[in-house]
Order: C-alpha cells, then structure tokens, then sequence
C-alpha cells in the first residue's frame, strides 16, 4: 500500500522567491502533492508564469508579487492570505540576496543593509506573520532556505555567509518557542546548486572548479534536488522533525 506521508491535500503553502531556481521546483512539488501554492516574488509577472505552469501541469496555485526586504508588501501578502484562504500551513522562505560578491573588506553599507534586509529581517517577519496563521489555526511548518555557507563561509560572500548563519540560528529559536503552538520550523541547506542566483559562482571556472572538487559526488545539484527535503520538512513524514537544519550539498561539508 503506498504511503500517504506525503500528501498535502487541502494545504496552503507560501513559497518565496519562488519564480525560478529552487523556489520554483519546491512550488512545483507541493503542487503535485496536493498544495494550493501562493507563488512569491518581487514580480509579480515571473510569478504568474510559474502558477500558470502549475496549473496546467493540474496543480492549484495563484501568484503575489512581494519583495520580503520590504515590511509592506510582507503585511500585504499576508493580509491577502487571510483574507483569501483564512490559514496557512506551509511557508517557506527561500527568497535570498546576494548583491556582493567580493573581498568582506570592501563591503559597502548598501550592500550590507540589503542583504540583511532580505536575508535576516525578511525571513524573521515573514516567519512571525506565518507564524500568527499557524498558531490560530492549529499549527504548520515553517521551512527557512539558508546554506553551506552557514557551515563554511563561501569564498568572496561574506556577509551572503552571515546572514545565512544567522537564519540557522533563527529557525532554532522559532523551533523552540513556537513547537508547543504546533509549529515546527526547520531548515534546508543547500550546497553548490545551479542557479541563476548563484550565477557569479558558476560563471568564475577557477571557484567552480574548486567548490566541485570538494564535493564526493563530483558534481553540482540541480534545483529539483533540493525540493525532496522541503517535501519531507513539511509533511507528516517529518512531524517529529524540529528546529533541523538538513544539509543537501552531495558531501561537500563532510
């Protein structure tokens, strides 16, 4: 008999950052199992066309625009959320920057504020305002996209690196203090995959070269390889699984 751990029938999930890369294979994959997803990014146009694939494909989803480094669009996508659907179950934060790429000595304060914008204070209000859904409808799971470069900071991405560090630290605290609201929050780590967003560590041979000779499996992952972990993290198939933050990187950090 086949399992049903994995099923998300009448689930609503968010996903951010979620018009391409890793975002958008984790909103296709909760789609196939059941999921109404609420596609999310800063365009709403790149957005659409992602809910669009979805539904042809016969999955529910619907797209809103909301760029998480800023505190208005957060309090419009929710309000939207409430307003449309009266719940959330699912939210994951996977929208990221990383606008320098470069020595950490040479970082400007632009690019710092930025980053921690997006990357800190986004993923800790977005995170809050799923939070108060889950909690006053029966619980959820909150999954956060950080990195390898929490673990070991990436060459050249030093304050992509802290940020990334602090969002580990972050799904633990909302782990601890939300578990007994029903809420589970856990994170995925991916390691070298190919993305748009990681364009700079791709288009520079000798980085790349490097990264993949650290990597056992001796290659880089697609993006379809990181929405399993997500699937599992916000299913019942992880509904003891709390304040995890599970690395996918094919080795790389052993």
């Amino acid at each position: 008999m086949a399992t049903q751990l994995f099923d998300l029938t009448d689930k609503i999930a968010l996903v951010s950052g979620a018009s391409r890369g890793i975002g958008e294979e984790i909103a296709k994959l909760l789609a196939e199992q059941g999921a109404h997803v609420i596609v999310s990014s800063r365009k709403v146009e790149d957005c659409t066309m992602v809910a669009e694939g979805i539904q042809q494909a016969g999955g529910s989803a619907e797209a809103f625009a909301c760029n998480v480094g800023n505190m208005d669009q957060i309090a419009d996508l929710f309000a939207h959320i409430k307003e449309a659907h009266g719940k959330l179950d699912i939210c994951v934060n996977n929208a990221a920057t990383n606008p320098y790429f470069g020595h950490v000595l040479d970082t400007d304060l632009g690019a710092f504020n930025k980053t921690v914008e997006v990357n800190i204070r986004g993923y800790f209000f977005m995170s809050i305002e799923a939070g108060k859904l889950m909690r006053d409808n029966g619980g959820g799971a909150i999954v956060n996209t950080a990195s390898v470069n929490a673990l070991q900071p990436g060459p050249l991405q030093g304050i992509y690196s802290i940020t990334k560090a602090a969002v580990v630290n972050m799904t633990k605290v909302f782990a601890k203090e939300c578990a007994t609201l029903g809420i589970r929050c856990n994170a995925l780590l991916p390691g070298l995959t190919k993305t748009k967003f990681a364009g700079a560590l791709f288009s520079n041979d000798d980085i790349y070269q490097m990264a993949v000779q650290g990597i056992p499996m001796g290659r880089h992952a697609e993006p379809r390889e990181m929405a399993g972990t997500v699937l599992y993290l916000v299913s019942d198939a992880s509904s003891y699984t709390n304040g995890e933050c599970i690395v996918v990187d094919g080795g790389m950090t052993i």
